[in-house]
């Protein structure tokens, strides 16, 4: 029987990687919108190389959670999720940097970083280390 933990950090890190998808996705196709989401404007109206860059790194990062965590790499998860936490801890700078950002758009940066921090080390602790990789 699964803990609360283990279907939370399970349940946390699912949301997590779709979301990245989701918005990874939306960066490519409607790139605009993305970025008023995002936090930001860039002021390049027809130029979408940042967003596509952006949708690119969003794209795989949740791509990666996903594969991770539907094959039960649960601690390989956990150091991505720790090593990834500078991802959404400098977009929420970027935004904070930004006078004229509305005030809701900190919050997913800000839940992200959370969210790595925390379910991150949870996968490290409580997943032991393959006996086959250890040194």
């Amino acid at each position: 029987m699964k803990t609360i933990s283990q279907k939370t950090a399970w349940f946390l890190s699912l949301t997590t990687g779709l979301l990245l998808m989701f918005v990874g996705i939306r960066f490519f196709i409607i790139p605009a919108q993305a970025e008023a989401a995002f936090g930001i404007h860039t002021g390049m109206s027809g130029h979408f190389e940042f967003h596509f860059i952006k949708g690119a790194r969003d794209f795989s990062c949740g791509l990666l959670t996903m594969v991770l965590l539907l094959n039960k790499e649960y601690r390989s998860l956990g150091w991505l999720m720790i090593c990834s936490a500078v991802i959404p801890a400098t977009d929420f700078t970027v935004v904070m940097s930004n006078p004229l950002h509305p005030s809701w758009t900190i919050y997913p940066h800000l839940t992200a970083v959370l969210i790595c921090l925390t379910v991150g080390p949870y996968y490290l602790y409580t997943t032991k280390k393959s006996l086959i990789y250890a040194v």
